[in-house]
C-alpha cells in the first residue's frame, strides 16, 4: 500500500564534481515516484565523505512507502539514526575522528510533505514566484548571523562558512530538525547542497526555477554554480507538485526542532 495523493510530481538531479575538489562526495536520491528525495553531502576533508553520503541515500532508498506522512518521518528518523550509527562505529574501525555527512530530504503524501535535515544542505520552496529558503544551517555563521554579530552577506564569505555544527555520523546522537507544510498547485522545491548556495544568489535560483521545468532548471543551476567558481561539489534537485485533484489550500509552516 502507499500514500494516496492528489498531486503529480515530477523531479530531475543533477550533481557535478565541480572545478576544484577530485572527488564528488555529494550523493542524492529523487524517487518522485515514492515521493522521497535527499541530498547528502559528505564532509569535505573528513575520512571517506563518500561513503557517508552513499549510505545515507541508499538506507533512505532501502525504506518501504509510508502509508501516511507520520509513518514515512518515523521510518526516515530511525533510518538516519541507523546510519549515523554505522558512521560512527566506522570511524571508530578506521581510527579516524570522523566519518560524516549532511543532509537534507523531503518526503510527501497526501496533501503534506515534510523535510528532515542536519548540516547546510538545504530545502527551498518557490511558490508563486518567490523563493523560500525553508530550512536553517546547522553552521557556526548561522549561529552569528541568527545573533546578528554578522550579515548574511558577511556569513557567504566567513572564514567559518564551511564549519558545520551536525552531520550525520558527527556525534553518537543524531539531532534532526523537521518541519512539515501544505502543499499547493505548482510548488517547485529545491534541494541543495552547499555547492549551489554558496555559488548562486536566490535571486538567480528564483529565476531558474520560474521555468518550472525540472530537469532544465536542475542543468542550469548546476551551470551556474560551474560559471561562479565549482568549489565544491554541486547537487540538486528540482521538484514540482502539479494538483490534478482540485486545487488546495495551503499553510505554511509548522517547524518542529
Amino acid at each position: 500500500m502507499t500514500c494516496a495523493t492528489q498531486f503529480r510530481w515530477t523531479s530531475a538531479a543533477c550533481s557535478d564534481v565541480g572545478l576544484v575538489r577530485e572527488r564528488n562526495e555529494d550523493a542524492c536520491f529523487d524517487a518522485p515516484e515514492r515521493g522521497i528525495w535527499a541530498v547528502a553531502d559528505g564532509m569535505g576533508g573528513h575520512a571517506v565523505g563518500d561513503f557517508a553520503s552513499r549510505a545515507i541515500v541508499q538506507a533512505l532508498a532501502a525504506m518501504p512507502t509510508p502509508d501516511d506522512l507520520d509513518t514515512g518521518l518515523a521510518t526516515a528518523r530511525a533510518t538516519l539514526q541507523g546510519v549515523n550509527q554505522v558512521l560512527v562505529d566506522e570511524a571508530a574501525r578506521m581510527q579516524v575522528r570522523v566519518i560524516g555527512s549532511t543532509v537534507v530530504t523531503l518526503i510527501a503524501c497526501a496533501r503534506r510533505c515534510a523535510c528532515l535535515w542536519a548540516g547546510d544542505s538545504r530545502l527551498y520552496l518557490f511558490r508563486d514566484g518567490h523563493l523560500k529558503q525553508l530550512t536553517r544551517d546547522h553552521s557556526q555563521v548561522e549561529r552569528l548571523r541568527a545573533r546578528g554579530l554578522i550579515t548574511a552577506e558577511q556569513a557567504r564569505r566567513h572564514p567559518a562558512h564551511n564549519t558545520i555544527t551536525r552531520a550525520v555520523g558527527a556525534a553518537a546522537a543524531l539531532n534532526l530538525e523537521q518541519l512539515t507544510l501544505e502543499i499547493g498547485d505548482g510548488d517547485m522545491f529545491l534541494l541543495c547542497s552547499d555547492g549551489l548556495s554558496n555559488e548562486v544568489e536566490d535571486d538567480a535560483i528564483a529565476a531558474v526555477l520560474a521555468s518550472g521545468d525540472c530537469a532544465a532548471a536542475a542543468r542550469e543551476l548546476v551551470g551556474q554554480a560551474l560559471a561562479n567558481g565549482g568549489h565544491d561539489n554541486v547537487s540538486v534537485i528540482v521538484i514540482r507538485a502539479e494538483d490534478v485533484g482540485g486545487g488546495s489550500d495551503r499553510t505554511l509552516l509548522n517547524p518542529e526542532v
